[in-house]
């Protein structure tokens, strides 16, 4: 079956490399006609791994091109997911898989509601990659991708398409307990750094007051019945600090080049289960509206 990598950024671009370079049929779909035209006039996309860099001549074809989808990997933003998965709605087989790679929670939840018929699998992943020009990406840092369905613990049979491309990758029945933490994790990391306008590593001078929100994002976790998520978290959001002491946050990024961030499904997530549950919730709240209101100040979306 022809993988469908939908977004072009710089994971979807790195998924879409790697599998199309082990010789698995690919298709990277793109938003426009100026998108693909832009995408042939550049060769396809240019992999960066390890200072090598390798042209790779990706077909790329638009949501609404011809022919059956049977396996969809949805690599855009988190609020662009639903808009994404439904452009090409209409194409996807009775068995199609849809595969959602994105940051928080919310958005997957929202498409496996609207379109129950398909196989919904949630990815959480560490890997490092950022794109240095529209279609030239750079593998930053070697990470994991954790897969999982929590209707059905099923293994699908194509994940040794995964080992074949060289996609490191684990199959987990606690999907959304990876979820939650990497959520976690970054509701402690990526509003500060956009408050301060700082590098991640510059958060370690305010160490007392994250030890007071990791104890609340943990408070928070395990009222959802997230315990295990919720395990020594102030622990690695300062190894998490500590190592990506040189970088910006996706979110600061995000601010950075005047886009929208995924705040709301980030933050904004964490404080609405709070409220659910009656998890009192002080810190996140108020941070979560210090953020909104800077996203005011600069004319971008508050969630």
């Amino acid at each position: 079956m022809t993988w469908h990598v939908l977004g072009a950024g710089s994971l979807g671009c790195l998924w879409a490399g790697r599998l199309f370079r082990a010789g698995i049929v690919t298709r990277l779909v793109l938003r426009n006609a100026q998108r693909r035209a832009d995408f042939q006039a550049a060769g396809g996309l240019r992999l960066i791994e390890a200072g090598v860099t390798q042209r790779l001549p990706v077909p790329a074809e638009l949501p609404d091109s011809p022919g059956p989808i049977d396996r969809l990997l949805v690599a855009c933003k988190a609020y662009d997911a639903e808009t994404a998965v439904a452009s090409v709605a209409s194409r996807l087989t009775d068995g199609a898989d849809i595969l959602l790679l994105q940051n928080g929670l919310g958005s997957q939840q929202a498409v496996a509601q609207r379109w129950p018929q398909h196989r919904c699998i949630f990815i959480s992943g560490t890997e490092g990659a950022y794109r240095r020009d529209a279609f030239e990406v750079v593998h930053a840092g070697l990470g994991q991708n954790w897969l999982g369905d929590p209707d059905d613990p099923t293994p699908p049979e194509w994940l040794t398409e995964l080992d074949a491309a060289g996609i490191p990758h684990e199959w987990t029945r606690e999907i959304l307990t990876r979820l939650w933490r990497k959520l976690a994790l970054n509701c402690a990391i990526n509003p500060l750094t956009v408050l301060n306008d700082c590098r991640n590593g510059a958060l370690l001078a305010q160490r007392d007051g994250l030890h007071a929100l990791c104890s609340e994002l943990e408070r928070i976790l395990r009222a959802c019945g997230q315990a295990e998520a919720a395990s020594n978290l102030e622990h690695e959001v300062l190894l998490v600090i500590e190592k990506t002491a040189e970088n910006y946050s996706s979110m600061h990024q995000d601010v950075a080049s005047g886009r929208r961030t995924e705040i709301g499904y980030l933050l904004a997530q964490a404080c609405e289960v709070a409220a659910r549950h009656g998890v009192p919730a002080p810190l996140s709240t108020a941070l979560l509206s210090r953020v909104r209101a800077r996203l005011r100040q600069l004319g971008l979306p508050e969630d």
